[in-house]
């Protein structure tokens, strides 16, 4: 189900049927890996999973998680991409943890799809759906320390730096908010 859209992208829930080879892939980038962790997806059937597990867990318990982002049908028939469907690029919107009060705002995209704003783009929509359509008065982010490309992404945001944040796994993360 199409969630939001914006000049040049379609963000959509994520389905297992059609979508479980891109999360295969993209869950298994160097920086995926690296920033966000290692899923042990390592089969397109464990991607399925994982999409039914996980994400479709979080829109039914929470009515909102991360949604696929996709661009837009001109935008394949102008570069001559996949003449027949959209083109998936990453992902982007927000997860509901257990140890924070508030839903934190998340995205990951290919490596030939960033630097291009997709990530600005696709997160400025989100953060206005989570204002307007879930109620929310504010978002949280997360990022590894070194992660700077998504910190200058998040500044840009409105995000303002909080603290040093020790998951219970003792993973030391920024934590950063944004209050509506």
């Amino acid at each position: 189900m199409k969630i939001l859209e914006t000049e040049r992208l379609n963000l959509r829930e994520i389905d297992s049927a059609i979508d479980a080879e891109f999360i295969f892939e993209l869950l298994n980038t160097p920086k995926f890996l690296k920033y966000i962790g290692d899923r042990g997806v390592r089969s397109i059937e464990q991607a399925r999973e994982f999409i039914d597990n996980r994400y479709w867990q979080s829109y039914r318990e929470n009515g909102y998680g991360l949604y696929l982002v996709e661009l837009r049908g001109s935008l394949e028939a102008m570069s001559g991409t996949l003449p027949g469907g959209p083109v998936s690029i990453g992902m982007c919107g927000f997860v509901k943890r257990d140890y924070f009060k508030f839903a934190d705002v998340g995205f990951a995209f290919l490596p030939e799809y960033e630097g291009q704003g997709y990530g600005f783009e696709s997160a400025t929509a989100v953060l206005e759906y989570g204002r307007k359509k879930l109620g929310f008065a504010k978002v949280l982010a997360i990022t590894s320390q070194d992660n700077d490309v998504s910190v200058n992404l998040l500044q840009k945001l409105g995000f303002k730096f909080d603290r040093i944040f020790t998951t219970p796994d003792g993973e030391e993360l920024n934590l950063f908010s944004k209050q509506f």
